[in-house]
C-alpha cells in the first residue's frame, strides 16, 4: 500500500502536524484502517480511493482510536501528495459524512474549503479546569457538531505553558471528542492562538488542528469583526494557517512538507 507521512500546516520538516496518507489498492475494512492508523501512531491517517471523476477521491480519516468524520491536516497532507503525483491544480474530496471538500493549489500554498458550524454557550465542571491547569476562563462554548468544548482565556503565554493532567482530564467530562483552549494574539501577524486536547478520541494533544476551524474561525471572526484571520497553534511543534470566512464556508490556507514515501506491507 503506497503510504506517505506529511507534515501539515508548516513549511518546515518536523514542524506542524504529521499525517499518514494511504492509497489502498483494494477494499480494506474499517478494522484494518484502524489497525494501520494505530500502527503509524500519528494523530490522523487518511485513506484515499479514486472516484470515477478526474481528480475526485473519497477520503476517510482514522485516529489511533476511532474514525473521525473530518480532519484538516490529513486533508492537507492528502492534497499535497496528490498535487505532487498528479499535477492537478484542484482536487475534490468526499468524506464519510458526504461533505464535498474542494482543495486548490496556488504555488506552494494549498487552500481547503470547509463548512462552518455554530457554537452554543456551555459550562464545564471545575474538575476539567483543574486538569487543564486553569483557574478561570473568559468564555466557554460547545460545538455540537464536532463535540468539542472551547475555552477562551486571555493570555497566549498561559496557553503555551499549559501542561494538562490527562489522567484527570479524561474522567472530568464524557460525551465529547476534545477540548480546545484559545486566546487572542498579542503578536503581530496572528489574530488568535489555540491548542487542542483530545484524549477521548485521539492523541493527548493534536499538534496543529484544521477541523476545529469549522467553528473556531467563525467565533473569532465575529469577536474581532474580521473576515480574514491568521491562526497559530502554540503546541510544541507549532503551526499556522490563514483563514477566510465566505458565507457558510471557511477557507483554510497553509503549506505541507512530505517527509516519507514508501510501501506499507498489508496482508
Amino acid at each position: 500500500m503506497k503510504t506517505y507521512i506529511v507534515d501539515s500546516f508548516t513549511n518546515e520538516q518536523f514542524k506542524g502536524n504529521p499525517a499518514g496518507v494511504c492509497f489502498p489498492e483494494h477494499e480494506i475494512g474499517e478494522s484494518k484502517m484502524l489497525h494501520i492508523a494505530n500502527e503509524l501512531g500519528l494523530s490522523e491517517t487518511a485513506f484515499l480511493k479514486k472516484n470515477g471523476k478526474t481528480d475526485s477521491y473519497s477520503i476517510r480519516y482514522f485516529s489511533p482510536k476511532m474514525e473521525i468524520p473530518l480532519c484538516g491536516h490529513a486533508t492537507l497532507a492528502s492534497a499535497k501528495v496528490l498535487f505532487k503525483d498528479t499535477g492537478a491544480e484542484k482536487i475534490y474530496f468526499n468524506t464519510i459524512e458526504n461533505l464535498n471538500l474542494i482543495v486548490t493549489k496556488h504555488g506552494e500554498e494549498i487552500t481547503m474549503e470547509f463548512p462552518v458550524y455554530d457554537t452554543e454557550p456551555t459550562t464545564v465542571p471545575p474538575a476539567m479546569l483543574k486538569a487543564l491547569g486553569l483557574e478561570s476562563v473568559t468564555n466557554t462554548v460547545f460545538s455540537q457538531h464536532n463535540k468539542v468544548i472551547m475555552l477562551e482565556i486571555s493570555s497566549p503565554r498561559q496557553l503555551a505553558n499549559l501542561r494538562p493532567d490527562f489522567n484527570a482530564l479524561i474522567p472530568s467530562h464524557d460525551g465529547i471528542n476534545g477540548v480546545l483552549v484559545t486566546a487572542p494574539s498579542i503578536e503581530n501577524g496572528y489574530d488568535y492562538h489555540y491548542r487542542f486536547f483530545w484524549p477521548w478520541a485521539g492523541t493527548n494533544e493534536d499538534p496543529v488542528t484544521g477541523g476545529v476551524q469549522t467553528f473556531l474561525a467563525k467565533y473569532w471572526s465575529e469577536k474581532l469583526d474580521k473576515k480574514k484571520l491568521k491562526a497559530y497553534q502554540s503546541s510544541s511543534r507549532t503551526g499556522y494557517m490563514n483563514l477566510a470566512l465566505c458565507g457558510e464556508k471557511v477557507l483554510l490556507t497553509s503549506r505541507a512538507v512530505i517527509i516519507l514515501e514508501g510501501n506499507l506491507l498489508v496482508e
